[in-house]
């Protein structure tokens, strides 16, 4: 994935696999680049989490813009509860969640609708965002550790296929940054509901952790990169930016708690 950075902009990153020659409108935040201040400083794009709204309003605005993606009033953003519900979005949606009261829970959401922007938030979690473009449809999902145990990641593809004709093999998806292998350190419960999901193929992503028994690192970017291998995707980018190790770059719920703001994984057809 590319870092893109300019001075007085925001800073986003962009996978060339969904950028590639008639390719997908993307973008998955940083937390630079905006105007927000206090713990928001300064592209929070989250909402909900008690920053001044026309903040976060200028900081939709600036990286909308930066990132060639439509207006904040074409915007759809989802209400995450964690789960693998997925909402098929139609221009009726546009607006929801920043203009227009959020009337859905939803972990993924996904498109045909040409204008029309898809936003999940993360802040550890991982953000995935597909691209067909044969069908010519999107999704952007949120994966938690709950929703990778779930397999949100397959689910999306299937779905797509059920709503859009999608065939897997045509889809691309990026797998942008979150809490890495490293930093991602759990008690059992974790990795028993990823052997639950996958059994024996959850393993090379579960490492117990040296002198502390009972303690786990998982690799949820290796576990929903499998699910996507599963349900059939072939190409697929993959970030190694850990948001716990840069909290210079990145937002992490793990490492600071609430008081934080959120990045966003946008994506839209154009």
């Amino acid at each position: 994935m590319r870092l893109h950075e300019a001075p007085g902009a925001p800073v986003w990153l962009a996978s060339g696999l969904l950028a590639a020659p008639g390719g997908a409108a993307h973008a998955f935040s940083t937390r630079l680049g905006g105007v927000s201040g206090s713990c928001f400083a300064s592209l929070n794009l989250g909402h909900t989490r008690g920053d001044r709204m026309e903040d976060v309003r200028e900081n939709y605005r600036r990286l909308l813009s930066a990132a060639g993606l439509p207006g904040a009033d074409r915007l759809v953003l989802a209400r995450q509860v964690h789960g693998d519900a997925l909402r098929v979005c139609t221009a009726a949606d546009a607006g929801k969640g920043l203009d227009r009261e959020r009337d859905f829970e939803a972990d993924g959401l996904m498109t045909d609708e040409v204008g029309l922007t898809l936003a999940v938030f993360t802040a550890d979690c991982i953000p995935i965002l597909l691209y067909d473009p044969v069908r010519r449809a999107v999704a952007a999902v949120h994966a938690g550790w709950r929703g990778t145990a779930l397999g949100i990641a397959a689910r999306a593809v299937r779905r797509m296929g059920e709503v859009y004709g999608t065939r897997p093999e045509d889809l691309r998806a990026a797998v942008g940054p979150g809490i890495s292998r490293c930093c991602f350190v759990t008690d059992g419960d974790v990795p028993e509901a990823m052997r639950r999901a996958l059994g024996g193929a959850a393993e090379p992503c579960l490492f117990p952790l040296p002198g502390a028994p009972g303690r786990w690192q998982v690799d949820l970017k290796g576990l929903n990169r499998h699910w996507l291998r599963e349900a059939g995707v072939r190409e697929i980018d993959v970030s190694s930016e850990c948001t716990h190790c840069r909290p210079e770059r990145y937002w992490s719920h793990r490492r600071t708690g609430p008081a934080r703001g959120s990045m966003a994984a946008l994506i839209a057809l154009l």
